[in-house]
């Protein structure tokens, strides 16, 4: 599409830039004066038809240009007009056609008629007899020029097709190309060339997640909070059995999106009722903790050497049921302790308390941390990322994980794009969601009210109870996604604090 555009660019630019050419065009015919037998005027006509050549070859000699030169004042020569005059002669007549290019549309008409005279004047010089008398060849104007309402050069409409045609043709050879020589994966198509694994969601890419990585920025509606909702009830149908209480979420290649994904699966499993404990087990490149807000001093490294209980070190997020373990500080050996004893009794206990762990780690091609942790895991779940992850890239994630035996519960592709073939994303709403400000939280139908002083208010006290202490009532916007209590907007007369 972009280099089909760009053709029609270049064709209409052109049409622009060149400069418009006249084309003037006059016609004579050649005859024979004799007025013999019929055997006579055949044999002239056929003398006519073989001398033609030669008068054709003769209009951008200077014989016939000078002295049109000479009576229109021209300035230039007569070599310099020969490249803009063009004459031919239609096979088996005897009509020889003239045409004049000029920027000019009426100097074009001027000098296309003034050769063709100089024409008539020279043959009849050339063809006279030495010994005197008339010439027997005779040349008469039978159209005369006239000057062209309209250049012939540039033709737009033409310069606009073969734009079009070439542009088209740029985009269908780039497309081959890429699909031929780029082994990038852009959709669920390159995927399936590589594997049949389970594709559990995917997610759009937003270019806001870099600053604001969490769903809980967005609104409830936000495209990318519903795609999370849909990554978490997949990932209930491929762990069918119950037996994956742990997740392993792992990339092949940094940058695709792994840690982002951990941490808002974490936040949409919590949100759905379960208890979840969120693990930031890239001991080499935590992230967790800084998307989370939480301090990573003391986390997994301090419950492997034990330093202190793992129960201590768990840190509550939000309003839901979840508890993260950031990293801790980082060892100089994170792949022996990922593998070790110790790590596998922590994830066996966390599981017997917790309903889901989610662990983060780091890529599986960089190092061997992924590969080593996934033997004490339920399930590993891969991160793609559109239009990072080569189709190489993967399977050699894939085949690495398959040797340990990990059980691959799916795949999610990340950062897809929003419009297009590969787009995996769509909205709901009447206007589309965006990011919900408190005002346009406190704006909707229903409102989500906390009681302040009370984490866990009673709904009855609130609806009935407000007359005495309606200015009690204040609005907390964060949390309304989490205490999912509703009621009319009306009956509260404290707005915001902004």
């Amino acid at each position: 599409m972009a280099t089909t555009l760009l053709g029609v660019l270049v064709g209409g630019g052109a049409s622009v830039l060149i400069v418009p050419t006249y084309y003037a065009n006059t016609e004579l015919f050649v005859a024979i004066q004799n007025s013999g037998s019929v055997q006579e005027l055949q044999q002239g006509n056929s003398f006519s038809q073989a001398r033609v050549q030669s008068y054709v070859k003769t209009v951008q000699s200077p014989v016939v240009l000078q002295p049109a030169i000479d009576s229109l004042g021209l300035t230039t020569t007569s070599e310099q007009l020969a490249k803009r005059v063009t004459a031919k002669n239609d096979v088996n007549t005897v009509l020889i056609d003239i045409s004049v290019a000029d920027e000019s549309p009426a100097q074009a008409a001027a000098i296309a008629e003034a050769i063709a005279k100089s024409l008539v004047r020279a043959v009849d010089t050339l063809e006279k007899p030495k010994t005197g008398g008339a010439s027997p060849v005779s040349l008469s104007i039978i159209t005369p020029a006239t000057v062209p309402g309209s250049p012939t050069t540039p033709n737009t409409r033409l310069n606009l097709l073969i734009g079009l045609a070439v542009g088209l043709a740029i985009g269908l050879a780039a497309a081959v190309l890429r699909s031929t020589f780029d082994s990038r994966i852009r959709g669920e198509v390159d995927l399936r060339q590589v594997t049949e694994s389970p594709l559990l969601g995917g997610i759009a890419q937003d270019p806001g997640a870099a600053k604001s990585p969490l769903v809980t920025r967005d609104g409830p509606q936000s495209p990318r909070a519903e795609s999370f909702r849909q990554l978490r009830t997949n990932l209930r149908f491929a762990n069918v059995s119950g037996h994956s209480k742990t997740i392993m979420v792992t990339s092949s290649i940094p940058g695709e999106g792994k840690s982002h994904t951990a941490a808002n699966l974490a936040i949409s499993l919590a949100q759905g009722g379960q208890s979840v404990c969120l693990i930031d087990a890239d001991l080499r490149r935590p992230r967790i903790n800084e998307y989370m807000g939480l301090d990573r001093n003391a986390g997994l490294t301090t419950a492997l050497i034990g330093l202190a209980d793992v129960n201590d070190l768990l840190q509550p997020w939000g309003e839901d049921n979840l508890f993260v373990l950031t990293s801790g500080q980082m060892p100089p050996n994170p792949s022996e302790l990922l593998g070790s004893i110790d790590m596998k009794s922590l994830v066996s206990r966390l599981e017997d308390t917790f309903d889901v762990v989610v662990i983060d780690t780091p890529p599986i091609l960089p190092v061997t941390d992924a590969t080593v942790l996934a033997q004490h895991v339920g399930g590993t779940i891969v991160v793609v990322g559109t239009g990072t992850t080569r189709r190489n890239e993967l399977e050699r994630s894939l085949t690495a994980l398959k040797l340990v035996e990990a059980n691959i519960l799916g795949i999610v592709m990340n950062k897809l794009p929003s419009k297009g073939p590969d787009s995996y994303t769509y909205s709901y709403t009447t206007n589309g969601a965006k990011k919900a400000s408190k005002k346009q939280l406190f704006d909707e139908n229903f409102e989500m009210l906390e009681y302040e002083g009370s984490t866990n208010p009673d709904p009855e006290e609130l609806r009935f109870g407000v007359n005495g202490t309606i200015e009690n009532l204040v609005v907390d916007a964060d949390s309304m996604d989490s205490t999912r209590k509703r009621f009319p907007k009306e009956r509260v007369r404290r707005a915001l604090n902004e």
